[in-house]
C-alpha cells in the first residue's frame, strides 16, 4: 500500500481464528473505520447457524453483497472489515467491490481454532459447524491480493504481523 493510499482490508478465515479482535486491533493501527462482517448477516443466517446447521452459497448471498457494499462504501478512505471469506468465489465478488482490497488469512490449527471457539461465549456460531468450515475452505491463490499469518501467538503479536502483512504491500 502506498502510505498516501488507506488500506482497504478484509480480514479472514473460520469461525474462531481471531478476526473481530485482530480486525479491531488492525483498524486502530491503521487510523481507519472497522466493521463487523457478523452484523451484516440476515436474521434468517442466524438463527441457521444457532440451530446448527451450516450455511449454504444462497444464504452467504446477501450478506456477501452486504460486505461488499460496505467495502465500496470505504473504498476512498480505507478499512477493515471481518467476513469469513472461506471461498475464492466469496472473495472475488468481495474484490470487485473495490480496486484494492486485500485478504488477511488468519491461520491457525483445527486444534488451535477448536479450542478457542469452544471457548467462547456469547456467539452464534456453534463449535459443531467448525467442521464444515475447515472443508469449505480454500487458500489464498497466488493472484489474490492478501496474505496470510498465523495466529497462533497473542492477540497483539498477531495483529502485529497482519499491520506488517498490509503495510508491506
Amino acid at each position: 500500500m502506498s502510505q498516501h493510499t488507506a488500506p482497504l482490508v478484509v480480514v479472514m478465515g473460520v469461525s474462531g481464528s481471531g478476526k473481530t479482535t485482530v480486525g479491531q486491533l488492525l483498524a486502530r493501527h491503521l487510523g481507519v473505520p472497522y466493521a463487523e462482517g457478523d452484523d451484516f448477516h440476515p436474521a434468517s443466517n442466524v438463527a441457521k447457524l444457532r440451530a446448527g446447521h451450516p450455511l449454504d452459497d444462497e444464504d452467504r448471498r446477501p450478506w456477501l453483497e452486504e460486505v461488499a457494499r460496505w467495502l465500496a462504501d470505504h473504498a476512498d478512505g480505507g478499512g477493515v472489515v471481518t467476513c469469513s471469506a472461506l471461498k475464492r468465489r466469496y472473495r472475488a465478488r468481495l474484490a470487485s467491490a473495490a480496486s484494492r482490497v486485500f485478504f488477511l488469512h488468519l491461520d491457525g490449527s483445527p486444534e488451535l481454532i477448536a479450542a478457542r471457539i469452544t471457548a467462547r461465549r456469547g456467539h452464534f456460531m456453534p463449535p459443531e459447524l467448525l467442521r464444515t468450515q475447515f472443508a469449505d475452505f480454500e487458500a489464498l491463490g497466488e493472484d489474490e491480493a492478501g496474505a496470510a499469518v498465523p495466529i497462533d501467538g497473542t492477540p497483539q503479536e498477531t495483529a502485529a504481523l497482519a499491520h506488517a502483512a498490509v503495510t508491506s504491500t
